[in-house]
């Protein structure tokens, strides 16, 4: 089939409509395997299953040292400098083997204490402990995938996405089918080690074109600059996930392990679809915003991925909101608590979205102050809202707080960016 024109012509329209058909089969896929979830493990086991995914998500940070983001920006500006992916992959090798062995290490150790916090008792300490001996292929996996996110070969992150998810839902199933939690939390483990077997096989071929690996070995060249990715990295993945986590405890203690069930669903439902977002991000917002030097350049490109993709993105949240009753009788029947949670949610995710655009400035230009202050004063605001939301409007209120809280960062955000351009104006005048 010919892709019109106007999507050719559009680079991030051309990467969002190959996206949303990514993001389309996730949905329908996760839709099915929550729904499956939902009627095998009720509330209890999605709110469970919330905080398995909490842990694997401070794993892929802390594995790899949160060199992500690090691994798109460079690969994206020193792709035609073979020596200069050399050096910073011989760096990354590095932070991965330290990564992985300290996560891997505290895992396996704290195995039983991480089965007594969670599930409140003893039946998952073995659980954790054959997770322990994945986490160097999840960092691996989050190494290589930077690569593809840095080269902006969405085609090939597309083909990715893809088959691993299916191979991953494959594998989720057969667990659900078993009706053994352990089983389901063991193949949500291994779901980056199947990604990892796909990058490998799809992309294999183009990696070595890039990197060297017979010349890698244990180099520090990029240790400073990789270091600020692996603070920036700990501040949005890892205590964010820690917050979630909290937050379901929080839930859990003030209200009952139903309504940490509702807010997981809702929660997980917002994950999924902004995944649209996300690899427009690392494809594209990354490596354009870091050869970006003007505010005039700035905000055009700004202004063009706002009017390319918010009108998408708007238009789906608004059918997600009509369609929040069918959603729920058919993927978490019974779950009929989620229901006043929807509208909430779309909208601090709508903002939210806005304010991501302009915080990959941040990542883009290594503004490693301006990430962890905006970032922390966003998760403290998370959190705190909720402890005083919840209070009054119950589970309605941890999502009250979500918006709240992106309205607020939305604007911190914007005087930030705004700032640094009329600094680097001023200092390039001077010059």
């Amino acid at each position: 089939m010919k892709i019109p024109r106007f999507i050719r012509d559009n680079i991030v329209l051309k990467i969002t409509s190959l996206n949303a058909v990514v993001v389309t089969f996730r949905l329908v896929v996760s839709g099915f395997t929550q729904w499956l979830l939902a009627t095998t493990f009720g509330e209890v086991g999605i709110a469970r299953i919330g905080q398995v995914r909490n842990i694997m998500g401070m794993l892929t940070s802390i594995s790899s040292l949160g060199i992500f983001n690090g691994i798109v920006k460079y690969v994206a500006e020193h792709k035609d400098n073979t020596s200069e992916v050399n050096k910073l992959f011989s760096t990354a090798t590095v932070f991965v083997l330290v990564g992985s062995f300290i996560s891997g290490t505290v895992l396996f150790f704290g195995a039983d204490y991480f089965s007594k916090v969670l599930f409140k008792s003893n039946d998952f300490t073995y659980v954790f402990k054959v997770i322990a001996f994945i986490v160097p292929f999840i960092a691996l996996n989050r190494t290589l995938y930077g690569i593809v996110n840095g080269l902006s070969e969405y085609k090939n992150y597309a083909k990715i996405e893809l088959i691993s998810y299916v191979l991953a839902a494959i594998l989720l199933l057969l667990a659900i089918y078993n009706t053994n939690l352990e089983a389901v939390i063991l193949a949500i483990a291994l779901a980056p080690v199947i990604q990892l077997i796909v990058i490998i096989v799809v992309f294999g071929k183009v990696i070595k074109r890039f990197v060297d690996f017979r010349k890698l070995g244990f180099g520090l060249g990029y240790k400073n600059s990789l270091l600020a990715f692996t603070l920036m990295s700990f501040v949005s993945t890892f205590l964010l996930n820690y917050i979630e986590l909290s937050i379901i405890g929080l839930i859990e203690n003030k209200i009952n392990i139903n309504e940490a069930g509702y807010w997981t669903a809702v929660s997980f439902i917002s994950k999924n679809y902004m995944v649209f977002a996300s690899g427009l991000f690392t494809l594209y917002v990354i490596p354009r915003f870091a050869n970006i030097y003007t505010k005039e350049a700035f905000k055009t490109e700004v202004v063009n991925i706002y009017k390319t993709i918010l009108p998408i993105f708007g238009l789906g949240m608004i059918l997600v909101y009509l369609l929040r009753n069918v959603i729920i009788d058919i993927i978490y029947p019974d779950f009929k608590g989620m229901e006043p949670l929807f509208k909430w949610q779309l909208l601090g995710d709508f903002i939210r979205l806005c304010s991501l655009i302009l915080a990959h400035q941040f990542l883009a230009k290594r503004m490693v102050k301006s990430f962890v202050i905006t970032e922390i004063i966003s998760l403290i605001l998370f959190y705190v809202l909720t402890t005083w939301f919840i209070d009054y409007f119950s589970t309605e209120g941890v999502v009250i707080a979500h918006l709240v809280r992106y309205a607020i960062y939305f604007v911190i955000v914007l005087v930030v960016v705004i700032n640094y351009f009329n600094k680097t104006s001023k200092h390039r005048n001077r010059v």
